[in-house]
């Protein structure tokens, strides 16, 4: 998949024209805790996606990860913590060439160009 196939006339990703206010608080805290590149949408009216890429992850389990994360999530309001259903943490090097990173990069794939939602 090129960038184009994801990007709209005037260069934005799909996925980023489904981002709202309260997923811009999702990124913000995020942000503020030390996860530089994090990036957040609702996928639909019960669902928000947060993919956070960072080099504190590297060699790391996905459930370690995940509650390194989950750290800061908790402390936003529950209605918001409630609809966070996909949780994406992945290392730089794992979004690379490599064959060995082919399930992170399917998934990456899929919070990039989201599939239509069913709701």
């Amino acid at each position: 998949m090129t960038r184009s196939d994801t990007t709209t006339s005037t260069g934005n990703s799909r996925w980023k024209r489904k981002r709202t206010d309260e997923t811009r608080d999702v990124e913000n805290a995020l942000r503020e805790a030390g996860f530089r590149n994090s990036d957040a949408y609702r996928y639909n009216s019960a669902s928000i996606r947060v993919r956070v890429i960072d080099e504190k992850f590297e060699g790391k389990s996905i459930a370690k990860r995940d509650a390194m994360v989950e750290r800061v999530l908790k402390n936003l309001p529950e209605h918001t913590q409630a609809d966070i259903i996909t949780l994406l943490t992945f290392a730089p090097s794992e979004l690379g060439d490599d064959t060995k990173a082919l399930r992170e990069r399917l998934l990456n794939s899929e919070f990039e160009d989201p599939s239509p939602s069913t709701l």
